[in-house]
């Protein structure tokens, strides 16, 4: 239970499951890409999501690790 007693309410519940599953599911990548090049690259462009994507999976097949497919 939290600070007086209250239990998780459903929205708590829910918004904790989503950020799980993005988490595994690497969803979130793109966001922390984001956060990272305006933070640490300021004035650079910033990768759209596709290309973010396009650039991951080519990484992915240049670097093959344990993967069951």
């Amino acid at each position: 239970p939290r600070p007086g007693g209250s239990a998780m309410t459903v929205r708590e519940v829910f918004a904790g499951v989503r950020w799980y599953l993005r988490e595994v599911s690497g969803e979130s990548a793109y966001d922390r890409y984001v956060e990272h090049a305006r933070r640490d690259h300021p004035g650079e462009p910033v990768m759209s999501r596709r290309d973010f994507e396009r650039h991951r999976q080519d990484e992915r097949d240049r670097n093959p690790r344990a993967r069951c497919c």
